[in-house]
């Protein structure tokens, strides 16, 4: 009932008329809502972003920005092995961090396949390792009780009929230098490659909560959804998999049942995504650093307070929050990403109810001034997260006739509802302000929340 609730927030604002009546799949908009529901529920996941480039510990697109060869490329290939890879620990520490899914790449720009298939040698099997990775951390995370997601890339950089683009590592400068590059190469075989590995991922493994693909890029020396065949490669897997939620990026904002959430990548929006002034589901995928694939000499890594409001803020507009994991070539979690999960675990153990099933509260609350306000609908609490702590008197503008009690979330502790106080500030109130006496002490809390019982 809880999902069912949440979910009908964005039927309200998510409407077929938003969109082209191009469709790839029969649903209506009650059958989409519903299906999205545990999703819109969940608003936390990780992203893992795992391959042959954590070896060379400088970026997941080292290949592209080095401009490397094949050839050179070969030697990650050639001594991968993550004999510390242990996809229960992950599963464990997403869980304890308050994650309720999780996405691994199958595949990322590199070509380099982590699950078994039967259409390329280049893939887990055939490195040192020699195990199905997927299989074991589907495993291991489906046992944890999380949603399984998987992103495949539709760029390939190693496959020898993908043609050449402008993000490829072999890029040009003209028309005739790429023609001169993709003279042997037929977009039509990877084409078919694609569609048979998405097929694979989607069939070997049970069910598949979400599929990321990415991404395209449109235009002059780029790929789009001709490209990539994205309305039967769609179509194919709505058949395959029906309950499955797909991102925005092979190119069919125009298609009904062409996507189902946006991505907005490292910059937190201003406002809920709209698409022809409708509210649209969305997530925001982050870094703890600022790289996806482990970088082992990079130290722009993100504090406990700013992943903490990238949560709390995605969720006030809205949305969910993917913050992604770069394992290293052994199979483990950079410490800084454990300290960083540890930490959020904390403040989730105690303030998750701010978090889970909750969204964008009513107009009708004005957030006072360094604070973010989230909303459950169904139990009809108002959370204000305190990003600043304030000095004992904290005013409400015009929620007097609306709140019946109010207590710190973290331990449940009252706090008292009084008029506000002082002659100069009951000079500058109105009659449905009121003023709430906060502990002079800040709570052991990094934000604390104060969880309001509305009327």
């Amino acid at each position: 009932m809880k999902r069912l609730l949440i979910a009908l927030l964005l039927t309200a604002f998510v409407g077929q008329t938003a969109f082209s009546q191009k469709k790839i799949w029969d649903e209506t908009e009650a059958e989409k809502t519903e299906r999205l529901a545990w999703w819109t529920d969940a608003r936390f996941g990780m992203f893992i972003h795992w391959g042959l480039y954590a070896q060379a510990a400088r970026h997941e697109w080292v290949k592209k920005r080095e401009r490397i060869s094949d050839e050179a490329y070969q030697k990650y290939f050639e001594i991968f092995n993550p004999d510390l890879f242990d996809p229960s620990e992950w599963a464990k520490k997403a869980k304890a961090a308050g994650m309720k899914y999780a996405v691994i790449t199958s595949k990322h720009h590199e070509g380099f396949c982590m699950f078994e298939s039967d259409y390329t040698d280049y893939d887990v099997m055939n490195t040192p390792y020699g195990q199905d990775i997927i299989k074991k951390w589907v495993d291991a995370f489906r046992a944890e009780g999380l949603g399984i997601g998987f992103y495949y890339s539709l760029i390939d950089w190693h496959h020898p009929e993908y043609t050449i683009d402008r993000v490829h590592p072999q890029s040009a400068n003209t028309q005739e230098e790429y023609d001169e590059l993709n003279k042997d190469r037929d977009m039509a075989v990877y084409r078919e490659y694609l569609k048979n590995q998405v097929r694979e991922i989607l069939t070997q493994y049970g069910k598949i909560d979400i599929l990321w693909l990415d991404f395209s890029f449109p235009g002059e020396f780029g790929k789009g959804y001709e490209d990539w065949g994205s309305v039967e490669l769609i179509k194919m897997v709505r058949e395959l998999q029906p309950g499955i939620i797909i991102n925005d990026r092979a190119d069919l904002k125009d298609y009904w049942g062409g996507w189902d959430f946006t991505t907005p990548e490292q910059f937190k929006v201003e406002k809920w995504p709209e698409v022809d002034g409708k509210k649209i589901p969305w997530e925001t995928c982050q870094t703890f650093s600022g790289s996806w694939g482990y970088y082992r000499d990079e130290h722009t890594w993100k504090d406990k307070k700013q992943l903490l409001v990238l949560l709390i803020e995605s969720v006030s507009k809205g949305g969910n929050l993917l913050l992604n994991v770069g394992p290293t070539a052994r199979g483990t979690f950079d410490y800084r990403a454990d300290k960083a999960l540890n930490e959020m675990g904390e403040w989730m153990k105690y303030n998750s109810p701010s978090i889970y099933g909750c969204t964008q509260a009513p107009a009708e609350f004005d957030a006072p001034d360094n604070t973010l306000l989230t909303y459950n609908p169904e139990t009809n609490q108002l959370y204000i997260h305190l990003l600043d702590y304030p000095l004992q008197n904290f005013l409400l503008r015009g929620y007097k006739d609306k709140i019946k009690y109010a207590q710190f979330l973290h331990d449940a502790s009252e706090l008292n509802i009084s008029e506000p106080r002082g002659h100069w500030i009951k000079q500058e109130t109105g009659e449905n302000d009121i003023n709430l006496l906060l502990p002079v002490n800040k709570p052991n809390v990094e934000i604390p929340v104060i969880e309001v019982f509305l009327k």
